[in-house]
């Protein structure tokens, strides 16, 4: 038996473009070249060891997975390579290959290159995608049939199977190269020479602080039919660099500006704008050694009722919203309404904190703009924000591949992050719980808060979408109310092309399906 599955009420499959292309006078020469224009954060090209968006994107063009989504509806998964089935208890799904598809080398793709790829994800410990394969068993059954299963119900499983991260790789290439399912692996340095799978483009070349260059898989034999036969994604960390680029026609697709820098670009410019699914917070670590007086639960309760989030929400521009909780409004269970400031409560917070004045230091990227918004004007604003609330902050600025190490092991006392979904289901933010990845990182162990480690778990294996939501929502009012961390900021997507390109679809993972622009 077929089982449907729901996922998120589907504000995506709302999305619209604000503005399509104007009057263009004269139509440009096309050519089979795009040059795309985004800020980098990009660490490797090896599929299964990425966890960052800009990585998101490169996968997606260079390899395929079990499933897919159709365009920017993220509610439900679709074909990809394969088909599936589950059973009624959503613990075990049958996944049968398509017929007659075949790697970038001409190979054919089997169920023995499935069983190695999610495998060898599922081995690499040190990976940070590691988590995705978590409680997953991958069994073959036979050549084009591989069957998952999972102890407890898992409605997210196919959510999770759309992941660039568990693309389907060219089993026998890679373990000729260092490829293996544990520990041991030793492919990455391979795979950040050239690709290994079926997507609509091959890796040419890639330079992770400048650029990486994709060509034409010629033996790419999928669904997508591609207009552009070579793209190069450019690092440009400036947002207000990429709209001069683009206005300029040095570059023909800008990702990351901000809601009043499109809002100037002529007619010819296309703009596609969508409510993004990422999250910028702050995190208050709850850990006495990292952070001293931070620790103090109360201290972050000064700082939640401290906040101006309407003038934070200044910085974001249009479609930016104040973020109400972990959980971003297009999500399962996301609350419909934030923090409002209250000194009188941040200053009685602050007294029981045991706070003395102390300087504390704000730590953040500067050079990463999410959803155009920039870190630093919005971590000078906190700063002004808590200083007329009695609180001293000194600001940290840093890189965001100096800045990410301190922040993956959780020693920042205090510092401006972000958080995007790795899959489009509700489950992708129970990492913020006491005990798990983020919340550890916050320095929140689970013994520090049981009873939201209980509804975490409740979140997590609930089996049905009534029941669900209500977990979830339970789940996100209680780190509103408590947890180490301030939700401030759901930026708006704002993706910026020049006027004879279309096919823009806003993905929450990897932001857009580069195989999906097309010349109009």
């Amino acid at each position: 038996m077929r089982t449907q599955f729901r996922y998120v009420a589907a504000a995506f499959g709302l999305t619209a473009s604000l503005a399509l292309a104007g009057c263009a006078a004269a139509a440009p020469e096309v050519s089979d070249s795009i040059v795309i224009d985004t800020a980098f954060t990009l660490e490797t090209s090896d599929p299964g060891r990425n966890y960052v968006p800009t990585g998101y994107m490169v996968s997606k063009a260079l390899y395929e997975t079990l499933l897919d989504f159709a365009g920017s509806d993220e509610s439900t998964p679709v074909s990809g390579l394969a088909s599936f089935e589950a059973n009624d208890d959503a613990t075990v799904f049958t996944f049968t290959l398509e017929d007659g598809r075949v790697f970038s080398d001409g190979s054919a793709i089997t169920a023995d290159d499935v069983v190695f790829s999610l495998n060898r994800v599922a081995g690499m410990t040190e990976s940070k995608a590691n988590f995705l394969m978590n409680g997953i068993t991958v069994t073959k059954i036979d050549d084009m049939t591989v069957e998952l299963s999972t102890e407890t119900p898992s409605l997210k499983l196919p959510a999770l199977m759309t992941n660039p991260s568990l693309a389907i790789l060219n089993s026998k290439l890679v373990m000729e190269n260092g490829g293996t399912t544990d520990d041991s692996d030793a492919a990455e340095a391979f795979l950040n020479e050239t690709s290994a799978g079926s997507g609509p483009y091959i890796l040419d070349t890639v330079n992770f602080e400048s650029q990486v260059v994709l060509t034409e898989n010629e033996n790419y034999n999928g669904e997508e039919d591609i207009d552009f036969t070579r793209v190069v994604i450019r690092n440009v960390s400036e947002a207000a660099t990429q709209k001069i680029n683009l206005e300029g026609d040095d570059s023909q697709v800008a990702v990351d500006l901000s809601g009043d820098q499109v809002a100037s670009l002529s007619d010819s410019i296309n703009v596609f704008s969508t409510p993004s699914a990422q999250t910028i917070f702050l995190l208050i670590n709850q850990s006495e050694e990292v952070g001293g007086v931070t620790s103090n639960p109360d201290f972050a309760n000064a700082v939640r009722y401290a906040l101006d989030y309407p003038a934070l929400l200044e910085l974001a521009g249009a479609g930016s919203e104040q973020a109400t909780g972990v959980i971003p409004p297009s999500f399962l269970g996301a609350l419909e309404n934030g923090v409002d400031q209250d000194l009188d409560v941040a200053a009685a917070s602050l007294e029981a904190s045991g706070y003395n004045g102390e300087s504390i230091t704000l730590e953040y990227p500067n050079d990463y703009p999410v959803g155009g918004v920039s870190f630093t004007p919005l971590a000078e604003r906190i700063q002004s924000q808590l200083a007329d609330a009695g609180i001293t902050i000194e600001l940290a600025p840093a890189p965001f591949t100096t800045q990410i190490d301190s922040y993956v092991n959780g020693t920042e006392a205090f510092s401006i992050w972000f958080w995007g979904p790795d899959y489009a289901d509700s489950a992708n933010f129970l990492p913020f719980s006491a005990g798990q990845k983020v919340g550890l990182r916050a320095g929140w162990t689970a013994e520090q808060d049981t009873d939201v480690v209980n509804l975490a778990s409740a979140a997590e294996n609930s089996t049905s979408f009534e029941e669900r939501e209500t977990a979830f929502s339970n789940f996100a009012e209680a780190l509103q109310q408590r947890g180490p961390f301030v939700p401030l900021i759901v930026p708006g997507s704002n993706i910026a092309t020049a006027s004879y390109i279309e096919g823009v679809a806003y993905n929450s993972t990897w932001t857009m399906d580069i195989a999906e622009l097309q010349a109009k």
